[in-house]
């Protein structure tokens, strides 16, 4: 064993140093560190809310689309007799496809603010993820146009302080005001 005092060299057994008399400590044995739960679930950071985009559209889609579905049975049920109505039928169910491909494209987007990111999650077969850390962030907005206004959502738009200094918009939110409020008031935990 070496003292850590004056480095010279005494037995593995020795209380005391031989040259300088410097007591030695009580050697710890070798653990493996383990890391706490808390500490990790902090290091990943908790999930504050997580949304998507507002589907009143799709659902006003699905309304139309289905008048027009019944629509479009009568006008060629009238129109066209000798069609058989099967055919009108899947016609009218064919177009379905359209706010089906809006509502699976709107559920394609996540937007997820943790303790220290806000993360945006777009696509399902390729996937792209965007991270935007809270301390980067200089300025969130929240606009809505008349229509927006009405219906109850709107977008909020985040300035951040990269090197391109671009804004990301949080497209067509329910309640804008209320998850702005809540990124705000992350964004000022982290600053104390």
């Amino acid at each position: 064993m070496f003292c850590i005092k004056c480095g010279a060299n005494n037995s593995d057994e020795a209380v005391y140093c031989l040259k300088c008399g410097n007591q030695f400590d009580k050697e710890e044995e070798t653990r493996v560190a383990t890391r706490d739960r808390s500490e990790t679930a902090s290091s990943e950071g908790s999930q504050i809310f997580s949304i998507t985009p507002t589907l009143k559209f799709v659902k006003l889609g699905y309304v139309l689309t289905v008048l027009a579905a019944f629509l479009l049975v009568a006008i060629f049920s009238i129109l066209f007799p000798a069609v058989s109505s099967i055919i009108a039928i899947g016609f009218g169910v064919l177009l379905l496809l359209v706010p089906a491909f809006y509502h699976f494209k709107q559920k394609l987007i996540r937007y997820t603010l943790t303790d220290t990111t806000i993360e945006i999650d777009k696509g399902m077969i390729s996937r792209s993820t965007q991270n935007i850390p809270l301390r980067r962030i200089q300025d969130v907005t929240v606009s809505s146009t008349f229509l927006q206004r009405i219906l109850g959502f709107g977008d909020i738009v985040i300035d951040n302080a990269s090197e391109t200094g671009s804004k990301v918009i949080l497209d067509n939110i329910d309640s804008p005001r209320k998850y702005a409020d809540i990124l705000l008031k992350q964004m000022r935990q982290l600053e104390k």
